[in-house]
């Protein structure tokens, strides 16, 4: 695509994603950062040293009859009201996640690109991630034999990054910030089984007002169990994805790893050696005899977060179809409410998937 025919984007909010976005356009083959606004002189100036337009309002960037494209990279709460007054500027608009802090917020914001006939998608960027790609296609692929459970996990120690992050006001916390992108990457690996219900524990640890971590498990029909887990207090991290099946496991330790597949040729070993273990001996937790087991490395694909963009511009020309639907950004935010009403009343919550 050239240089001509790229759309120009404009970003609301020069923070660390908003930044983010301008940087990814400066190298795009098919957008082009028009310029950024952001309510802090310190960001705008920023923006200008970088060698960016500031524009000297939001409605000014609105006006601009040039822009096609507005990112919203702002706090949680302001996603909302700006999304809307975006696509009523007749533009399309990405949205950071998480989108929104409630449904039916949602839905206004869906109902809005209806209205005004404009496209409305948010940047879930990390479907682009190698470790949730590799996890995907174990699945995907059989190989375990009927998977029982899924574990997804991300480990810091360094608390709720930023600072309106820590506040309720504006849709803070780690649920809504690292939960909404787990999420939906479970429910893309599993993507043949519906949600029945949830169980969800959220975490107090250094912040009272917001979750600054989360326990999460999700109950799929057929009996599979996803756990997803954010701690940012954790100084010794588990792994990033784990998977067990009737007939192997699978293990990715990080995400900068390759994914670790061992399987077995013959789940009923006969004559199996007991092992000492501790104070005692087990046949239970002997190891597999070597020869039975087939183990590979599944290799980090490539990937490039940047077919988002070139997918809206595509489906924006109308020559796509949406990578992220509204249906499914509105099923993940259901599950965040179910899992805030479940840690609310300490049980497990039905889920109605339809």
């Amino acid at each position: 695509m050239s240089n001509n025919t790229k759309k120009r984007a404009a970003v609301v909010g020069y923070g660390s994603m908003g930044s983010w976005h301008i940087r990814h356009m400066q190298g795009s083959d098919v957008v082009t950062p028009a310029g950024i606004y952001d309510i802090k002189p310190e960001r705008c100036a920023l923006a200008e040293e970088n060698k960016i337009h500031v524009y000297k309002s939001f409605e000014d960037l609105l006006a601009d009859e040039t822009v096609e494209i507005v990112v919203v990279a702002t706090p949680n709460d302001l996603h909302k009201p700006q999304t809307i007054a975006a696509l009523s500027a007749g533009k399309h608009v990405i949205c950071e996640k998480p989108v929104t802090v409630s449904s039916a917020d949602l839905q206004e914001m869906i109902d809005a690109s209806v209205k005004y006939n404009r496209l409305f998608t948010v940047h879930q960027n990390r479907r682009w991630d190698c470790d949730y790609l590799m996890i995907k296609q174990v699945y995907a692929s059989g190989e375990l034999g009927e998977v029982t459970s899924i574990e997804s996990r991300i480990h810091g120690s360094r608390g709720i990054p930023g600072d309106w992050r820590r506040k309720r006001e504006h849709g803070g916390g780690m649920l809504l910030d690292w939960g909404v992108h787990l999420i939906d990457q479970m429910l893309g690996i599993v993507y043949d089984r519906k949600l029945e219900s949830l169980y969800c524990r959220l975490y107090h640890i250094t912040n009272q007002e917001v979750d600054d971590g989360f326990r999460l498990e999700l109950y799929f029909e057929g009996g599979l169990v996803a756990l997803i887990e954010v701690g940012t207090s954790n100084f010794i991290s588990m792994p990033r994805f784990y998977i067990t099946g009737i007939n192997g496991s699978a293990i990715i330790n990080d995400w900068r790893d390759e994914c670790r597949v061992v399987s077995c040729r013959n789940r009923d070993e006969q004559n199996v050696t007991p092992v000492v273990t501790a104070a005692g001996i087990t046949r239970t937790m002997a190891p597999r005899d070597p020869s039975n087991l087939i183990e590979r490395f599944i290799s980090r694909p490539e990937s490039d977060v940047h077919d988002f963009y070139r997918n809206f511009v595509r489906a924006i020309d109308g020559k796509e179809k949406q990578i992220v639907t509204h249906a499914q950004v509105m099923r993940v935010m259901r599950i965040m409410e179910a899992a805030f009403e479940s840690d609310k009343l300490r049980r497990p919550v039905d889920f109605n998937d339809n």
